[in-house]
């Protein structure tokens, strides 16, 4: 090994992680390290300070692309919180167009929840004071602009926020950051030939959602880890636009989930491959002690868009190698607690119904068809809405002013795209996102259950609740799967009806209401969302 190849390797083990012990032939050369994010807490005036800011990024070799992020590059720190505790976080705008910073599972209120009405200007600052009461979790942050949360979130504004408590204390898991404890953020991007994020609203992004070729994990392709010998545990967020995935490991190896959006599980649930909706979050134990290398692989979805190659096969998304070093977790029999579901008796209840235009519907798919051929449709037919789907049945609406995919009937097909609005083309309960005219207003601390259904319409839609963790009473029309039983924000909507069990313990008011939309991030951009009140 030359003086070069020597300055390469020891470059890459240091920049992969600071674990004692290396087998000097632990990692290959020719697989970029793990980028690990910044562990950031609260400082003695429990106060943490974030910059949303311009970068640069190399996905590719040689080339430059221009990114976003927080307090850096691409993507942002991981923010660890103490429940109870006092937090006051500044936010600055160092980018020149206005921004939000949403902070997702975060039980919060709406005056600093940061949704739309949030905006800081360019240049500008934004300074929210809470104090968590919630379990310990792992959720998120990212923009939520009216109209642009897509295109920020493809730029690379996101970062993690770790929620601790006495519960997550007591576990005997993996902690060690970076060691055996993996933030794993999984978000495909679109690059143009000079290698720049390629994004465009357009009728097809507005249908089927913003999706690319190159899979990142934590900002780097198909990266690679060394990580101790034992149980592992690895965070994975979906913080793709419009992108489902299904992960599984190369060998075989189980996978034990140990927490969902919202925080551990009563115990843990075994499991071979784990899909992962957009903005969803899972915590997975793996038990890495036989020392053999081995990936974590998306496997292919049926998701209109999402089966071009190379998302048509199994794809690597992170390379594991264990390293000399012993982890020192273990999976417990036993984890949280989780409470008992209350009766839905004489609940309040609300529909919700989830609609795509029949116009938008139609181009977006001809569109998709004419760009990247019939495979794109992942084995759907242009007539893929439920055309026998029993509109009347459903609370609040009638058959005579919708069509067979849950879209307003009367529209003129024969329009032409450029004539057509598509950013009011996703509705809930007929109408496209007001942030003027919140939808329907909530009693504080009152459970109701909530149905959507995406009845009609065969998209798949992640659909977000703010302000709450809720629990799921069935799911796209069938039972609940053991992992998915515990604390939710996000429920799956896929051509059926999902029933979830809420209840929001802050106050938002009209000029500060909530959000409830479809998590593929173009459907909430293009009119996929409501804004509902919280009151005493």
């Amino acid at each position: 090994m030359n003086r070069r190849d020597f300055v390469k390797w020891t470059t890459l083990l240091g920049a992969a992680s600071t674990l004692p012990g290396w087998s000097r032939f632990a990692l290959a050369a020719d697989r970029p390290a793990l980028p690990i994010p910044t562990l950031l807490e609260p400082d003695a005036r429990s106060a943490i300070s974030l910059s949303l800011q311009r970068g640069q990024s190399q996905f590719l070799p040689g080339v430059n692309t221009q990114t976003w992020g927080v307090n850096g590059n691409l993507l942002g720190p991981a923010l660890r919180v103490r429940r109870g505790k006092p937090l006051n976080v500044t936010v600055k705008n160092n980018l020149d167009v206005a921004s939000t910073v949403h902070w997702h599972g975060l039980e919060i209120p709406g005056d600093i929840d940061g949704g739309p009405q949030g905006l800081i200007a360019p240049g500008q600052s934004r300074s929210v004071s809470l104090q968590l009461d919630q379990p310990a979790a792992t959720c998120w942050f990212h923009p939520h602009p009216h109209q642009t949360s897509g295109y920020q979130v493809a730029m690379g504004l996101a970062g993690l926020v770790l929620i601790e408590d006495e519960g997550s204390d007591a576990l005997q898991i993996p902690k060690r950051w970076g060691v055996d404890d993996i933030p794993v953020i999984l978000q495909d991007k679109r690059l143009s030939d000079a290698g720049q994020i390629d994004y465009q609203m357009d009728v097809m992004t507005a249908a089927i959602g913003w999706f690319g070729e190159h899979m990142l994990t934590n900002g780097a392709i198909y990266p690679q880890h060394g990580i101790s010998r034992g149980w592992v545990r690895f965070r994975l967020l979906n913080g793709c636009n419009a992108r489902s995935l299904h992960i599984a490991t190369s060998d075989q190896r189980p996978m034990y989930v140990i927490a969902s959006d919202g925080g551990f599980l009563s115990e843990p649930v075994k499991v071979s491959d784990l899909p992962l909706l957009m903005g969803e979050r899972f915590e997975v134990l793996i038990d890495c002690s036989d020392g053999k290398a081995f990936d974590l692989v998306t496997l292919p979805v049926k998701q209109m868009g999402m089966t071009l190659a190379p998302f048509d096969k199994p794809l690597p998304v992170l390379r594991i190698q264990p390293t000399l070093t012993q982890s020192g977790g273990s999976l417990p029999d036993t984890l949280v607690p989780l409470p008992a579901l209350v009766s839905t008796d004489n609940l309040p209840t609300r529909w919700l119904q989830l609609m795509m235009d029949p116009q938008l519907d139609q181009q977006g798919m001809a569109a998709l068809m004419k760009r990247y051929g019939h495979s794109a449709m992942a084995g759907m037919s242009m007539d893929h809405g439920g055309g026998d789907m029993d509109m009347a049945a459903m609370p609040g609406m009638s058959g005579s002013g919708h069509d067979g995919h849950g879209g307003m009937a009367g529209m003129d097909m024969g329009k032409v795209a450029g004539s057509y609005d598509f950013m009011q083309g996703n509705k809930i309960n007929g109408k496209a996102y007001d942030m003027n005219v919140p939808a329907f207003d909530v009693k504080q601390g009152q459970y109701e259950k909530w149905t959507i259904s995406g009845e009609g319409d065969m998209m798949l839609h992640p659909f977000h609740i703010h302000g709450t963790q809720f629990r799921i009473l069935s799911e796209n029309g069938q039972p609940v799967a053991p992992h998915r039983q515990g604390w939710k924000d996000i429920v799956r909507v896929e051509g059926a009806r999902s029933e979830v069990l809420v209840r929001f313990s802050h106050l938002a008011d009209k000029q500060h209401a909530y959000m409830a939309h479809c998590h593929l991030l173009e459907h909430e951009d293009t009119g996929m969302m409501l804004a509902f009140t919280v009151s005493a």
